[in-house]
């Protein structure tokens, strides 16, 4: 901000101060509060320390924490700090000391001993923004906060100082275009941003002034509004850059998606052609082949209407020689009884038999008609 706690601190650093501050944590409430103030007290009282106490309106979680430090402001008390059992302890601790300071050694001289040196050696440091309506209720509020304290008024910055802080801020901000030379480039570009942060301020500030002498109304503009706007624009000039960035690594990828398909169409278009070439080729072939099967066809099935009046023609031809088998078995059945009779008579034949047809000088027309018909059969 303005630089209130950070002078603070500055100055307790000069003079050999302690800086008491306290934490805050997501449970902070009153009791740790008042934890915090009995080891305050400790510290300045006990242990007899120079110490601030450095406590700011961003540490006003509640304001009960306002009405003890307008106590400790008004009187260097505050009510019901110590309990008697935790008093004890102080008490023990400052046996020595109020004994040769001659305090007897009483809960009530001692607590007076004790606040005594805590206001001796406590000094208290609010740092607080003017701004707004809870600023004046609390002064209201807590008239400590006002009746017993210096007030440190913290005016604007000087040009001088404004230009600074806004080129301080931006060293580690990169300009230019990275090219040559970038480096005096983004130094001038650092110094012009930097006077155009002062005209903006200045500018406000101005017509803040004008606004309360024309229409009586307060526009605060402090020099945390000044490092508010320096870091804004560094968060935006990131975010744009980052969102600049993104969308160029996205057009780059797809330019490079787009070369990607470019070239894969392109030879896709290549083996198309060729497939193309090939297709006509093959449907060429198919056509030739085509007349082929239909005259191959054409002969089959005449080939089948021949072979279909053949089997017609051998169909008869085996009824007309089963035909002739069937009879010609009956002849051989009717034939047997003969041939098995001439059988038995040519068994019954002897040499005899054969010398009486030799010694016949004519046969006998019946044995003359047997012999041809042995002849015919020889």
């Amino acid at each position: 901000g303005s630089g209130r706690q950070s002078l603070a601190r500055l100055s307790s650093s000069i003079l050999e101060y302690s800086v008491f501050q306290i934490e805050i944590t997501r449970h902070y409430r009153q009791q740790e509060f008042r934890e915090d103030l009995r080891r305050l007290y400790f510290q300045a009282g006990v242990e007899n320390k120079p110490t601030v106490f450095l406590f700011n309106d961003t540490q006003v979680v509640m304001e009960s924490f306002l009405e003890d430090i307008n106590n400790i402001l008004s009187s260097g008390e505050v009510p019901n700090l110590y309990k008697p059992d935790e008093f004890e302890e102080v008490r023990s601790a400052l046996a020595g000391e109020a004994t040769k300071a001659g305090v007897l050694d009483l809960p009530d001289q001692m607590f007076a001993f004790l606040v005594e040196r805590v206001r001796n050696n406590l000094h208290i440091v609010l740092c607080m923004s003017p701004v707004g309506e809870p600023f004046r209720n609390r002064l209201r509020q807590y008239p400590g906060l006002v009746n017993c304290t210096t007030i440190d008024w913290f005016t604007e910055w000087p040009k001088e100082a404004l230009l600074e802080v806004a080129e301080r801020y931006l060293e580690d901000v990169k300009l230019g275009d990275g090219k040559a030379g970038a480096e005096d480039e983004g130094k001038e570009m650092r110094l012009s941003l930097a006077s155009i942060f002062v005209t903006m301020h200045r500018s406000v500030s101005e017509a803040s002034k004008r606004m309360l002498s024309e229409m009586k109304r307060h526009n605060y503009v402090t020099p945390t509004s000044y490092l508010e706007l320096v870091s804004g624009y560094k968060s935006l000039l990131e975010e744009k850059r980052k969102e600049l960035g993104d969308a160029a690594t996205k057009l780059r990828n797809g330019l490079l998606k787009l070369d990607e398909t470019r070239e894969k169409v392109q030879n896709m278009s290549v083996e198309l052609e060729e497939k193309t070439k090939q297709v006509t080729q093959f449907q060429k072939e198919c056509e030739d082949y085509l007349v082929i099967l239909v005259g191959q066809k054409r002969d089959a099935d005449e080939q089948k209407k021949t072979v279909a009046a053949r089997s017609e023609k051998t169909a008869e031809d085996e009824k007309r020689c089963k035909s002739i088998a069937d009879n010609a078995q009956k002849e051989l059945d009717e034939a047997i009884p003969a041939l098995e009779a001439a059988t038995e008579a040519l068994k019954s034949l002897n040499k005899g038999d054969m010398t009486e047809i030799r010694s016949y000088g004519t046969p006998p027309p019946l044995v003359e008609r047997v012999m041809d018909a042995v002849m015919i059969l020889k």
